[in-house]
């Protein structure tokens, strides 16, 4: 997480500022390589690169490190009160209980799904496992061409690179909570 954030906060200074890499990685004295790693999550840069890459745009190395900071190995979610991460035409309603959790290997989402609602006709599949809880309604689940029905109460496990789909079967909403892992990209 630390990385991504550290990414993400370095292509947006450098976007912001009209400088393509190779520009940075000439007024920083920092590879072109390294900063597109660094840029794509893929290092976390030393306390040496993050100052040169800061005193390149004229900021502290603060500004590249401060959302980590924030980042807790503790997050305390009171009812109603998750970060909202997705909305689909007020049908699908999705909301993180672990956003803000440092370098988290899981997170968990809890799913208010409308009537007639569904994740489409195709399949999804993608890397990790996959657990859902129905706590209030009724969803269908298609995983590998095998079809499962969950009630209040009922829960299903899977490996996620099998392919899948769901559709709310409740004439009302259904509410599911989720746990998926590895962590999916919020970007």
């Amino acid at each position: 997480m630390i990385k991504k954030l550290i990414g993400r906060k370095l292509k947006a200074t450098r976007l912001r500022n009209d400088m393509t890499i190779q520009e940075l990685a000439e007024s920083s004295c920092v590879s072109s390589n390294m900063i597109s790693r660094i840029e794509r999550g893929l290092t976390a840069p030393s306390v040496e690169i993050i100052v040169k890459l800061a005193n390149a745009f004229g900021m502290s190395i603060n500004y590249f490190v401060e959302e980590a900071e924030k980042a807790s190995t503790i997050v305390h979610t009171r009812k109603g009160a998750g970060e909202p991460i997705f909305f689909f035409e007020d049908k699908h309603q999705i909301v993180s209980l672990t956003q803000g959790l440092r370098d988290p290997n899981f997170t968990v989402f809890y799913d208010t799904i409308e009537p007639g609602c569904s994740s489409g006709d195709g399949y999804m599949l993608h890397t990790g496992e996959e657990f859902a809880l129905v706590l209030e309604g009724a969803l269908e689940f298609v995983i590998d061409g095998e079809q499962y029905e969950l009630k209040e109460g009922d829960s299903l496990v899977f490996k996620a690179s099998l392919p899948h789909r769901w559709n709310n079967l409740n004439n009302g909403k259904t509410l599911v909570l989720w746990v998926v892992s590895p962590a999916p990209s919020l970007n």
